[in-house]
């Protein structure tokens, strides 16, 4: 068994490259591994930097030996009156066998001409030399770079290659045109702190070898350093700071041997926001602030700053640093001055002269027409007359922090900045809110709105955006999204799930669309049926990967292909999500079970009849003088007996009483269809079997308000 290891010597990469190249290498090579035969121990990716590395342990020295199949012509073209035909012979030739070595095999297309071949085991150093320039430049990122004057392309210029199988040199080469890039054992350590080349005597000895060298290159090591680090910096000025995992990830892929190093600022600044110094240190400088203690917002004038250079210059490498964030700091408060001497409200006209989109009119056009779906919102949501005014006024206002000087030089700071301009401007708190809140949630896994404001001025910014861009015919296909549609949808509809906000997306959309073919020459209808569409596909994904529905029971109820399924779940989002997760807690109890064959039966049988599935009256339809036998008694009875529960389904969307009803009904229903007293359901009287089948028809129809059980896999 033998050890095999890479490393790639580049020029300082970006640092998202570097983490996608890490996480690629550790799929492909696996992978390619077991497609060229090989197996091993282990696979250990490394990457700083300035190289990506793959230490690979227990390979053998030789693939092993395969037997491989190979199938040639038919047998009556290879064979003629029992004599080979040329295309025997020929195939015998290129398979390198003779004619004897022909065997004859039959399959499902009749017999054909087979050769077993026995293929010899390549030695491993071979193989690697044709696949290791594979994984280089399989890699995948933007903006390559050509260098030399060759073709090939990489993130940044490779200069070096380390290829050693144990303590031997592999001979390969990179070749880009005059520039050729050759293996070797040499590496090169840290720029600063060991700038001459190392050698490498064997693979084993890579990480030790590079650590000797003031370089770290296990990706996962570094991070716990750097963590460790910051913390013990922070612990030193009586303080404590966030790990933010977003530039937790960022530092650790631009250093090789890090240190913390601790800096600071002039006081003054901290009557800025916390949110501005935060963001200018973290998304800009890529700084870590430090807080007073757990729990507390308050900042401390200092900073964390990971370096890669000499720690025994810290406080050079400090002053550096903190002369940078002064300047950018100092840039923070003009900014956040100068945009207070100005009411929030005073920004709006600036809006005319912000393009949302070139066919849909500026971004004031966009926050009137906000303005104007909120107010429908909220009159569909019946609310009072004040949180009308705060969502009508925080809809109109929400964009007007993005003409800001703040917000125009971080734009990360939109809706953060426009809610304490709004305080500022003495805008009720509500409305300062949401003008915050209607970005949430910008991510997958951020927060959503909790006021009732922030979520209805949410929902509108989002439905505005879907009618608009919809109506441009720019529909999300395959991962193209540039707009964040499926985004936008998966807001709208979570939004409604967390503030159990009754919403009725379809006369939403109706009215919005209507309001917005006034303006726009399009077709109102086609555009309607794509949002609907759109939705519903957004809400059967989100039952599924979000609320852990089983898929069949998000079939159940969706219903297929059935509009009445698909006007109730518009028609109210909070009825879908409560009946899908009902179904999940009753199969996760058992009693999905309980029940699942007799409404199955019901619904088959059912459907041999006529009744309407709307129909919920059994009195109106069933005739009890035709009734011959006990339980077909018992069975109205009981139907009569479900009458509240369905109601109260009808009314408030009670489900559990109906699911317990239904348990109730069971064994009786069985008893009617296959107990001592049982019935000829198809009685050859067509009277009696039509009431009959309407008994069932009844049945069948309390449990569609549930969902359409016939979607069940009974045993999934």
């Amino acid at each position: 068994m033998t050890d095999f290891l890479l490393e790639v010597g580049i020029e300082e990469l970006p640092a998202g490259f570097l983490s996608d190249a890490i996480a690629e290498w550790k799929s492909f090579i696996p992978a390619s591994l077991v497609e060229n035969n090989l197996s091993c121990d282990t696979v250990n990716i490394y990457g700083t930097p300035r190289r990506l590395a793959v230490l690979i342990t227990g390979l053998p020295l030789q693939q092993e030996d395969c037997q491989e199949e190979v199938k040639g012509p038919n047998i009556k073209v290879a064979f003629k009156d029992g004599q080979p035909t040329k295309a025997a012979e020929g195939f015998a030739k290129k398979q390198g066998v003779e004619l004897d070595d022909l065997v004859i095999r039959t399959t499902g297309k009749g017999e054909f001409v087979f050769v077993d071949k026995v293929i010899i085991g390549r030695m491993v150093a071979d193989v690697l030399v044709e696949i290791v320039p594979q994984w280089i430049f399989n890699l995948q990122g933007e903006r390559f770079m050509r260098w030399g004057d060759g073709d090939l392309r990489f993130s940044r210029p490779i200069r070096w290659l380390l290829a050693l199988v144990d303590d031997q040199v592999l001979p390969m080469a990179l070749v880009n045109g005059s520039k050729i890039v050759n293996s070797d054992r040499i590496s090169h350590g840290h720029r600063v702190l060991h700038p001459k080349s190392i050698n490498i005597i064997k693979a084993s000895d890579y990480v030790e070898a590079l650590r000797h060298a003031y370089v770290i290159v296990d990706i996962e090591e570094r991070k716990a350093l750097i963590t460790k680090q910051i913390q013990t910096a922070a612990a030193k000025i009586n303080g404590h700071t966030e790990i933010y995992a977003d530039l937790l990830a960022e530092v650790t892929n631009l250093v090789e041997y890090p240190s913390a190093v601790i800096g600071n600022f002039e006081k003054d600044f901290l009557r800025l926001p916390v949110d501005v110094i935060t963001k200018i240190m973290v998304s800009h400088q890529r700084y870590f602030p430090v807080f007073r203690g757990y729990n507390d917002m308050e900042l401390l004038p200092n900073f964390i700053t990971i370096s890669n250079g000499d720690p025994n210059k810290s406080d050079i490498i400090a002053t550096g640093n903190e002369r940078i964030i002064r300047a950018r700091l100092a840039d923070g408060r003009f900014f956040y001055e100068t945009d207070l001497r100005n009411s929030l409200d005073s920004f709006l006209p600036k809006l005319a002269n912000v393009t949302f989109q070139k066919d849909l009119g500026s971004v004031l056009d966009k926050s009137r027409r906000i303005s104007k779906i909120a107010a429908l919102i909220s009159k569909h949501l019946h609310l009072g007359k004040d949180d009308s005014y705060n969502i009508c006024r925080a809809a109109l206002l929400c964009k007007a922090d993005l003409v800001s000087q703040m917000v125009n030089e971080f734009p990360e700071l939109q809706g953060i900045m426009g809610e304490k301009y709004a305080l500022a401007s003495r805008e009720p708190e509500l409305v300062a809110k949401a003008i915050f809140e209607h970005y949430l949630p910008r991510s997958a896994d951020d927060i959503l709105p909790q006021t009732l404001t922030g979520q209805v001025v949410g929902l509108a910014d989002r439905l505005d955006n879907l009618v608009s861009i919809f109506s441009l015919g720019i529909i999300p296909t395959g991962s193209s999204d540039p707009f964040a549609l499926r985004r936008a949808a998966n807001a709208v509809i979570n939004i409604s799930w967390s503030g159990n906000l009754a919403v009725n997306l379809h006369q939403l959309l109706l009215q919005i669309s209507t309001d917005f073919v006034e303006v726009h020459d399009i077709d109102k209808y086609k555009l309607i049926r794509s949002l609907e569409d759109f939705f519903l596909q957004r809400i059967r994904t989100l039952l599924q990967d979000e609320k852990q529905i089983d898929y069949d029971l998000v079939n159940t109820v969706l219903g297929e292909n059935n509009p009445e399924y698909t006007a109730r779940t518009l028609q109210d989002l909070l009825d879908i999500r409560y009946r899908a997760i009902l179904l999940q807690e009753m199969r996760q109890k058992g009693t999905l079970d309980q029940i699942y064959e007799i409404i199955n039966r019901s619904v088959k049988l059912a459907a041999q009849g006529e009744l309407e599935v709307n129909q919920l009256d059994p009195e109106d339809i069933i005739d009890t003088e035709l009734f011959q036998k006990p339980s077909e008694v018992a069975f109205y009875e009981d139907i009569l007996r479900m009458r509240p529960q369905v109601q109260a389904v009808l009314e408030s969307h009670n489900y559990q009483q109906l699911v317990i009803a239904l348990t109730k009904i069971a064994p009786t229903v069985n008893n009617f269809l296959d107990g001592p007293e049982s019935v000829l359901v198809l009685d050859p009287d067509p009277v009696i079997k039509h009431n009959r089948l309407n008994l069932l028809g009844i049945l069948r129809n309390y449990s569609l308000l549930i969902g359409d059980f016939r979607m069940i896999v009974k045993n999934l």
